[in-house]
């Protein structure tokens, strides 16, 4: 019986910590070795960390990355490594390097650059133009690289028919809500259709607004799962694979030897790693697929691993929230002490005149329940000064929303502040919905350092809320706060639906309109009033300015501001 072993080290990197990266990679190799793996493979651009932008514009960065290959080649042992690195040669390669036994076999460059969404590649990348399958002793191997999966006639194709019985794919994919589901329908179908085993290894980690859950997946060749990852964790996983069974299921399918003669001008180069057969192992190991997390569970795990690795990774210990007894700043409270212990974790409760007794009452609730410190600083008097110093200027004229962001505007200072003072990050706390309409105050509520739920609609903060309460086992946050109405409390008896439509509405104007790209006529069939959507539309267009300036946050929709959707300020078009 033909068995090969395969560890795929899901790992969690930090762009720019080349020699970080490198001691990891390292670590896990010799891990595998005492795991008996024939191959270990590790994530897209492990050695740099993903994305790394413009960094691979300097020169002694790419050196700097050439020179842990080189430490990586000398720790290479009888396990084949595949490690994801930048390759160059006149230009710049995204590449899979293939170490083995103190040798550099071969790079494998990626031959697909994505140029959309959060991607950017063709920006920094040359395109690879080989494709090549590995030989080690008596098996055959593809790599290739992410977006080269993707395509049905890619790299994986002419890499089955080139021999290959394994295609082990190096990835760097960012998480979004429902993308899990497409991409393991794809692996398998990728599977099936070249009779292969395929091994789709994830990266691990935040990195600015992105995410990267892990979830890597393994496919025989019939397209059945072999095994799935964990999600947003580390994990050295480690599989047996039964060569035996591929040639098997190509010996009864003969559209494979039509395939092969059609097509027979995509023949790969082929590189030997070593001659060496492989030798049995002495017990296959055990393994079941984890089950994948609920979505409300896996949104609430990628914003805690998303916060985690940004504070630590930035360099800082502690933060603060300013804490208002609404839903979203509980959240953000919550999330937090998850990610960074609650001894981390401060909330600053900034009352006015407007704030209300229940208010007050919610926010010293949810801050006994997460045992963190609560800092309270009164803004009614700072607020009367600030009115005092205007008196000349706004003589004449009605108290409007300028009065009422200069509360919001008080907060963001006292905020910012204790963070000069203590080196604490200040954690934001406005939702989508609040950043897609403006509904937040530039220099007020949306100053800070990271906005942990900038891509979360208002309607899905409530779901996380409750799912979080029944994990918890009781109220964590506060009961009230689930169904209270919400209001920016900045003027008397404020509501949100002064100015919003109610966001079981909004939201799905939100998504039809920003995610999605629906035309008015769309928008409206979708069961959404006229007036109401251009209002909204109107809305989302005159705030692009404010979005320009909001500290980044976490991805968790397919289309979220910023890095996603890429609108101009000055602009005259009309969607109605």
């Amino acid at each position: 019986m033909k068995t090969l072993r395969l560890a795929l080290a899901q790992i969690n990197t930090t762009v720019g910590d080349i020699e970080g990266n490198t001691k990891k990679i390292i670590e896990y190799i010799r891990k595998a070795g005492d795991e008996g793996a024939d191959i270990i493979a590790f994530p897209e651009l492990a050695i740099t960390g993903y994305p790394p932008e413009d960094l691979l514009l300097k020169p002694q960065f790419i050196e700097d990355n050439l020179e842990a290959v080189k430490e990586i080649k000398k720790s290479v042992g009888s396990t084949i490594a595949i490690v994801g690195g930048v390759d160059r040669d006149q230009d710049i390669y995204n590449a899979a390097f293939v170490f083995y036994n103190g040798r550099l076999v071969d790079s494998y460059h990626k031959r697909f650059l994505p140029n959309y969404g959060v991607f950017d590649e063709l920006r920094y990348f040359q395109t690879g133009k080989t494709n090549r399958v590995y030989r080690a002793g008596n098996v055959m191997f593809g790599i290739n690289i992410c977006e080269d999966i993707w395509y049905p006639d890619g790299p994986a194709r002419d890499q089955s028919l080139s021999g290959a019985e394994l295609i082990i794919n190096i990835n760097a994919s960012p998480y979004h809500m429902g993308k899990a589901e497409y991409r393991s329908r794809m692996l398998s179908t990728r599977a099936s259709d070249n009779l292969v085993i395929v091994a789709y290894l994830n990266a691990v980690g935040g990195q600015d607004e992105l995410v990267f859950d892990g979830h890597s997946l393994v496919f025989d060749q019939q397209g059945e799962l072999i095994y799935r990852g964990k999600q947003f964790e580390e994990e050295l996983i480690v599989v047996d694979l039964d060569l035996d069974a591929v040639f098997m299921s190509r010996l009864h399918d003969p559209r494979r030897r039509q395939e092969v003669f059609y097509f027979k001008d995509c023949t790969c180069s082929e590189v030997i790693v070593h001659e060496k057969a492989l030798q049995r192992k002495k017990a296959n190991i055990k393994y079941c697929p984890t089950e994948p997390l609920e979505q409300t569970e896996e949104v609430y795990t990628a914003l805690v691993l998303g916060t985690k690795d940004y504070v630590r990774k930035n360099g800082f210990q502690r933060v603060l929230i300013g804490l208002s007894g609404g839903i979203d700043s509980s959240l953000v409270a919550t999330i937090a002490v998850d990610a960074l212990g609650k001894d981390m974790v401060y909330g600053v409760f900034m009352p006015s005149e407007y704030t209300s007794k229940e208010s007050r009452e919610d926010a010293y609730e949810l801050v006994k329940n997460l045992g963190i410190e609560l800092i309270e600083i009164p803004i009614s008097g700072i607020f009367k000064s600030y009115l005092e110093a205007l008196k000349e200027v706004f003589k004449g004229t009605e108290p409007n929303v300028a009065e009422e962001n200069i509360q919001a505007r008080i907060r963001g200072n006292l905020l910012m502040a204790i963070s000069n003072k203590f080196g604490w990050l200040v954690l934001t706390t406005g939702n989508k919905s609040e950043m897609s309409v403006g509904y937040a105050t530039l220099y007020g509520d949306m100053a800070g350092g990271f906005a942990v739920i900038k891509d979360v609609p208002k309607t899905l903060v409530y779901r996380l809320a409750r799912w979080r309460n029944e994990r918890a086992g009781f109220p964590l946050i506060p009961e009230r706060v689930l169904w209270k109405e919400p209001s920016a409390e900045l003027k008397p008896d404020q509501k949100d639906t002064d100015t919003l439509p109610p966001y079981e509405v909004l939201d799905p104007i939100l998504k039809a309109y920003v995610e999605e790209d629906r035309s008015f006529e769309e928008i409206l069939n979708l069961g959404c009033e006229e007036e109401c959507s251009k209002k909204v539309i109107r809305m989302i267009d005159r705030s692009e300015y404010k979005r320009r300036q909001a500290p980044p946050g976490i991805k968790i929709t397919p289309r979220a501001f910023g890095r996603d959707r890429r609108f101009p300020i000055t602009n005259k078009y009309k969607s109605y």
